[in-house]
């Protein structure tokens, strides 16, 4: 087995917001990996005394331990009890019911002898390849179809619309969410490969359009994750140095974090 993992912040005069995990249990069966994209949010109260950072860490921490511990555990509920157990570590001095408390977009994914599990939430991508070299990706796109109306700024989604119909969902403080999430499994023959990224440095596809997903899952497993990354930063400075606009973010440069694992 080969898993690579990369993960380099936005801004270096800023903490990452990103979280990765590869997870290989001891008894050697299996493995799984959690890649979690915290969401910046806009200047002002978010009820909470923590950072992103510190909700990304705990919320993926937890996610890694339990969905090594608990092999037999859906992911969905495997997600329930991560949220759970990460809310109740601040519920008493934070308040959680604010709209932008702290949240991610989550993928997991856990392969046994028998299968591969997978589980989505938000605009993070995980990347099937199949032995003849397919590349299925799996995304939740309800973000992507939001009219532009639901844009508060360029850079801004209205708040009101997180975590509700009609809206789109992230891990934040309510275990329930977990329900919402695209989750499926597959033959664990029928995976040859599999990648996470956050879209960060999925913008290499969705921004800039310099290939497909295949096209991007090659890419990482001939050159690495680190080259896709340094792709997207050089694509990134063209772009902002051509004074062209960010399409839909205030942000040159997003947290991009690439996890790999040929099984």
């Amino acid at each position: 087995m080969r898993t690579e993992l990369v993960s380099e912040p936005g801004d270096p005069r800023r903490a990452n917001e990103d979280f990765a995990s590869v997870g290989l249990p001891a008894s050697g069966q299996g493995g799984s990996l959690v890649v979690l994209d915290g969401v910046t949010p806009p200047r002002g109260d978010t009820g909470c005394l923590h950072s992103v950072p510190w909700f990304t860490a705990r919320l993926g921490g937890a996610l890694t331990e339990l969905t090594c511990s608990l092999p037999e555990v859906p992911l969905s509920e495997v997600l329930a009890r991560a949220i759970s157990r990460t809310a109740k570590v601040h519920s008493s001095i934070c308040d959680l019911s604010h709209p932008r408390t702290p949240q991610a977009t989550v993928v997991v994914a856990r392969w046994s002898a028998e299968s591969v599990e997978y589980l989505v939430l938000s605009d993070s991508v995980l990347l099937l390849e199949s032995p003849g070299g397919t590349v299925t990706p799996v995304v939740d796109d309800r973000l992507a179809r939001l009219p532009r109306s639901a844009l508060v700024s360029d850079a801004v989604i209205d708040a009101t619309l997180r975590n509700r119909e009609g809206g789109f969902f992230t891990a934040a403080a309510d275990p329930s969410v977990a329900a919402r999430a695209v989750t499926g499994a597959v033959p664990r023959a029928g995976v040859r490969a599999l990648a996470a990224l956050t879209d960060g440095a999925g913008r290499w596809v969705e921004r800039f359009g310099e290939g497909d997903w295949a096209d991007c899952l090659r890419l990482i497993a001939k050159e690495g994750g680190r080259a896709l990354v340094d792709r997207v930063r050089e694509l990134e400075r063209a772009d902002a140095a051509g004074g062209r606009p960010v399409l839909g973010r205030s942000k040159t440069h997003d947290d991009a974090t690439v996890v790999y694992a040929e099984l």
